[in-house]
């Protein structure tokens, strides 16, 4: 084993080891190699790093990793990023020194036919495509892997707040895409890697446009400007906004959202040019079918999921629908339109709570959103949901006595939780609640043909139908109509409880 070691050029006197057996891991601009405990790589530049290269290296591993990791809340990054932590030099090549990934984001069995993945990276492609989970597909991955629907929204918050972070402290990653972000559906949990190509507008411009599919159409409609003009764009936390937005339909979907039946030229250049750039048009426009996936071209592996008329992205519930309309429609041409990194965690959390398990064990995708019908049924699998389902609507006090809606409601499910966000509208569910805050205040459950809230810690619940207080380790019946006071404390809500299905 050919141990060496590199020198630190921020911290002196600190000192990393690798093993070069002669054959890096070559990424695209860098050769990688493990310390000897594989607790961190040391990944070299292949190229000469001009002296702004190194200012927004050195400012990533010290000045940015702080503001990032060394406050209140850095904990929860930590798991987001894998953050460069130190810079080094060896000769004229300059390294960084880089973490390694959590053992979650390498597959523990990947493909269910053969082991020739295993132990791979848990790239976001093989989990954004239908072919991986297509069962007639030789090359599909084992179910342990795959994770169930419920696991891509919180998949898609975790990036969410990832790109939310970075823009607030003003800097834009510039290459989002599933070949950036690791994924494990098992664990629910996101990483977002490369992350030495940070941008600093009007500090330091970006290394690269970005990886295709995820290029913003402003991107590719003006890359054969000179990067000095002024119409050419180039990445910047607009264009994260588009790839976020791509990311979160491909992994809801499994499609792209562009990529559709539309040919601009017959030369296949131009056309991927026009149809991902300046022609770019989304697959569902309500008003303009001119792109919908043809079938007949469709690869049999895609299916369902490529047949945008049989799982339309209306599936994903109101909150992403408006999102993808503003992403897709509104903002695909217009940068300033395109919804912010919050909207979209803000979304993705609300839309949890208007999913239902799906009650065929057969299915593969295991929950569905409640589509606002009286009979609803699993988009996936088709099977309609049995017995009585209560919706809970949220209602918030907009001055003493006067009460609105807030667009949010709540589906309740045997054993579903309620927790404080849901309480009291001041208690914000991101990233910084505590744990306490984190611990649900009461449940729902079919307890003996009836639907119950059983109150476990909220300690001025009312029913304001019976004008009867529900005291901790009570419990109170849901049925159509009925009112209920979560808080008396400031934010507290009012839910009102509809009987869907009856």
């Amino acid at each position: 084993m050919n141990t060496k070691t590199v020198h630190s050029v921020i911290n002196a006197g600190k000192s990393y080891q690798y093993i070069d057996n002669g054959e890096p891991m070559r990424g695209g601009m860098k050769d990688v190699y493990f310390s000897p405990d594989k607790s961190y790589v040391v990944a070299f530049y292949r190229d000469d790093q001009d002296f702004s290269s190194r200012e927004r290296l050195r400012k990533i591993v010290t000045e940015y990793y702080n503001s990032f990791f060394n406050r209140e809340g850095g904990h929860y990054y930590k798991d987001l990023y894998c953050w460069p932590t130190d810079m080094v030099e060896l000769g004229k090549k300059v390294g960084l020194i880089v973490p390694c990934y959590n053992q979650n984001f390498f597959f523990k069995k990947g493909y269910a036919s053969n082991d020739l993945i295993k132990g791979k990276e848990k790239e976001g492609k093989w989990f954004a495509s239908p072919k991986f989970r297509n069962k007639q597909f030789a090359l599909r991955l084992d179910e342990a892997e795959l994770g169930n629907w419920l696991s891509y929204f919180q998949i898609g918050v975790n990036i969410a707040r990832g790109v939310k972070r970075l823009h607030a402290a003003g800097l834009a990653h510039s290459d989002l895409s599933y070949k950036n972000v690791l994924v494990d559906p098992v664990s629910k949990s996101a990483a977002i890697i490369d992350i030495d190509g940070l941008v600093v507008p009007g500090l330091f411009p970006p290394d690269v446009i970005g990886t295709a599919d995820f290029i913003a159409p402003e991107v590719l409609a003006t890359k054969h400007l000179d990067v000095k003009d002024a119409n050419r764009k180039l990445p910047s936390r607009l264009t994260d906004l588009h790839a976020l937005a791509v990311m979160i339909y491909m992994y809801l979907l499994y499609r792209h959202p562009l990529k559709g039946g539309k040919v601009h030229d017959l030369d296949t250049e131009k056309d991927d040019l026009l149809s991902m750039g300046e022609k770019a048009l989304f697959i569902e426009h309500p008003q303009d079918a001119s792109n919908r996936p043809k079938l007949n071209q469709l690869n049999p592996k895609e299916l369902p999921w490529a047949d945008v008329t049989k799982l339309p992205y209306t599936i994903t519930g109101p909150y992403l629908k408006e999102l993808f309309d503003q992403a897709f429609i509104t903002g695909l041409h217009q940068p300033n339109n395109r919804p912010p990194a919050e909207m979209w965690e803000q979304a993705l959390l609300k839309t949890t709570d208007l999913m239902q398990p799906c009650s065929n064990p057969a299915c593969e995708q295991k929950w569905y959103v409640f589509d606002n019908t009286i009979s609803p049924k699993c988009p996936f699998c088709g099977t309609p949901h049995k017995g009585t389902l209560p919706v809970l609507d949220l209602y918030y006090e907009f001055k003493p006595t006067v009460w609105k809606p807030e667009n949010h409601r709540l589906m309740v499910y045997h054993n579903q939780y309620l927790f404080q966000w849901h309480a009291n509208r001041n208690v914000i569910r991101n990233e910084r609640l505590t744990p306490e805050q984190k611990v649900p205040v009461g449940y729902f459950t079919f307890h003996q043909n009836k639907w119950v809230l059983v109150n476990q810690k909220l300690a001025t619940l009312k029913d304001l139908t019976e004008d009867k207080e529900i005291p901790p380790g009570t419990m109170v019946e849901l049925t159509d109509g009925k009112k209920l006071l979560l808080s008396r404390e400031e934010g507290g809500r009012v839910v009102i409880i509809t009987m869907a299905n009856k």
